[in-house]
């Protein structure tokens, strides 16, 4: 599948895939300088880069995982949703789980991205639902014996 990026930026970076089989493309930060986010602070860390998306794709930004348990810097937001009829820059809010402050810099990756086909649903009220052996148990319920 073929996605069309628009470069904002003459520094930004297009995404990239870590190895052959990667789901996720790396996105890369595209900022002036180096950004330091104070323990328990989010920046906004921009990409340079607006993308356009097949009607029927969303794309989702997830973290690094190297990134989170290395440094503690994941997506505030915990997953990012990119809709397809957004045009806008890619930014990616970086929260600092960590305890103490950390920096990007200029051009590292910053968080991962993967595009996917979604279902857009028609949602019907119900007064009644099928019943299910598992039934109304959430949170851990699985689990129990």
């Amino acid at each position: 599948m073929k996605v069309k990026l628009k470069k904002l930026n003459e520094n930004a970076i297009i995404p990239t895939y870590g190895s052959p089989f990667s789901a996720g493309a790396d996105l890369y930060a595209c900022i002036d300088e180096d950004i330091t986010i104070k323990a328990g602070e989010t920046a906004f860390i921009g990409t340079g880069l607006a993308m356009e998306l097949e009607s029927g794709y969303v794309a989702l930004v997830y973290a690094r995982s190297g990134l989170a348990c290395k440094k503690g810097l994941a997506p505030a937001n915990k997953v990012g949703v990119i809709d397809s009829d957004y045009r806008g820059e890619i930014k990616v809010a970086l929260h600092n789980h960590s305890s103490e402050e950390r920096t990007v810099s200029v051009g590292e990756r910053i968080a991962q991205m993967v595009v996917t086909p979604y279902i857009k649903c028609d949602f019907e009220e119900a007064q009644e639902l099928d019943s299910t052996e598992r039934g109304e148990g959430g949170f851990g319920s699985t689990g129990r014996k």
